[in-house]
């Protein structure tokens, strides 16, 4: 272990330290910091309407609360639109504040840079649909699943944009009598007229090869090389390390895969389903499938096996911000949720995390295939449950109720733990103690703008 650490202080640390304080790496981890007060309380709603108004919901089972409500799930209704303005367009809110923070470390009109920033990820996106003489508009990409268009987008505009903008040729003065708003507006106005110009002829070439746009050719690019695989241990450990790879680089893994593992998974999923009906839980016919190897075994917390970092931060992190945004990630994380933790701490473009959450879940993965496949020890949990099940007593009760089950599901929180701990510590040694303050208050006051000046560390 002291090798280990060694090793993560002499070569990690500082390529990670030089990594955050990168400008375009500084302005998407800040940009994911602001949205945390959002993604937090939408998170929250999710969990209160998955577990107890939906009829599959942990805590709705355990109380028993279809039988005493009938229509439970009618009152999903009343929570159900909060995701459509959060979850459901956090690709806008990253292209403006990816394009913002960048404007500001050129000390640039950071306002006018940022709605750009929303203009070009918009020229850049899906093609509208006509049906019946309505035009519609695909909200596909708009959330999770549109965050990397969505931080290229911001990105580019913010690098460019603010440079353009002190080309004095290109700027248009107006009279000292005009309000400084209205000013500042015309002074940038060419440079955008180029920026937005540019981008819509990109978009138009690309189209030109893939109609769908720039989205729809990063889905397809990551989907097609996956189809092939078959159901066996091999494809469930690859489907896991793509997944969690792409979460790193802000591509929503489970969603972009999940047509993907449909295709292969589900015909698997509905023949064990079909068996347990008639014969129980021992002797399923597939053994080795995405539902019973990753989401009992490997998804505690969410993906990257989460819940153990979790845990982790609270035994050994010295660093106030990470405690800060764990104390308020452990209850959605207790039941799947950590979209607090991707966005939060974050997880996304953390080369300090990025190890333990591609690895941890491949090491269950594995423990989960001994104990089913190839020792025996338990028969494979294979009865479908709700994704909010808390992910330790999934091993128990997709068993049907065996004890060894329940064992198994801690010892895997066990090994995911273990597995963050040294990575946990070395994040430590980032720490700059005015910035874990800072953070701190930051976090606690809702990210306010004026509060956030340069870069935070992470």
């Amino acid at each position: 272990m002291n090798s280990f650490n060694t090793f993560m202080e002499k070569h990690i640390v500082p390529f990670a330290t030089k990594l955050n304080e990168q400008r375009h790496i500084a302005a998407i981890r800040d940009a994911f910091m602001y949205t945390f007060p959002i993604t937090m309380a939408a998170s929250i709603v999710i969990l209160i309407n998955n577990l107890v108004f939906s009829k599959q919901g942990f805590i709705a089972q355990i109380l028993f609360l279809p039988k005493f409500f009938p229509h439970l799930e009618d009152a999903q209704r009343l929570l159900n639109s909060v995701t459509n303005g959060t979850m459901n367009i956090l690709s806008i809110f990253i292209a403006y504040l990816v394009a913002r923070n960048l404007a500001k470390y050129f000390k640039a009109d950071d306002m006018l840079v940022g709605l750009t920033g929303i203009a070009v990820f918009m020229i850049m996106y899906t093609p509208s649909i006509m049906k019946g003489g309505v035009t519609y508009l695909p909200t596909t990409y708009l959330g999770a699943q549109g965050l990397f268009v969505a931080m290229l987008c911001g990105g580019l505009v913010g690098e460019f944009l603010p440079k353009l903008t002190r080309i004095k040729k290109l700027q248009i003065k107006m009279p000292d009598m005009v309000p400084p708003a209205v000013a500042r507006s015309f002074n940038g106005l060419i440079p955008i007229v180029f920026v937005i110009m540019a981008a819509s002829i990109l978009n138009f070439l690309i189209q030109l090869v893939a109609p769908q746009g720039i989205n729809d050719v990063i889905y397809k690019s990551i989907q097609t090389p996956l189809t092939h695989i078959g159901v066996n241990i091999y494809g469930v450990i690859i489907i896991a390390i793509v997944q969690n790879l792409l979460w790193l680089v802000g591509i929503h893994g489970p969603n972009t895969l999940n047509a993907l593992r449909s295709i292969i998974f589900t015909e698997a999923d509905m023949s064990n389903q079909t068996y347990i009906n008639l014969h129980g839980v021992v002797g399923v016919p597939h053994r080795v499938t995405w539902g019973i190897l990753n989401d009992v075994f490997a998804n505690m917390g969410g993906s990257g096996m989460t819940l153990g970092l979790i845990i982790a931060i609270f035994l050994v992190s010295r660093r106030k911000d990470y405690r800060a945004i764990a104390k308020l990630a452990f209850v959605p994380g207790l039941f799947n949720i950590n979209e607090p933790l991707m966005f939060g701490l974050p997880i996304v473009l953390n080369p300090i995390m990025a190890i333990p959450f591609v690895l941890t879940p491949v090491v269950n993965i594995l423990v989960g295939y001994f104990v089913t496949v190839v020792f025996n020890w338990i028969p494979s949990p294979a009865i479908s449950m709700s994704w909010t099940t808390p992910g330790p007593l999934m091993p128990f009760i997709g068993t049907g109720g065996n004890l060894l089950g329940l064992v198994i599901g801690f010892v895997c929180l066990a090994i995911s733990v273990a597995m963050y701990f040294p990575f946990v510590l070395a994040a430590n040694k980032m720490a700059v103690p005015d910035d874990d303050e800072n953070k701190e208050e930051k976090i606690k006051k809702g990210a306010e703008d004026e509060d956030i000046n340069g870069t935070v560390e992470a």
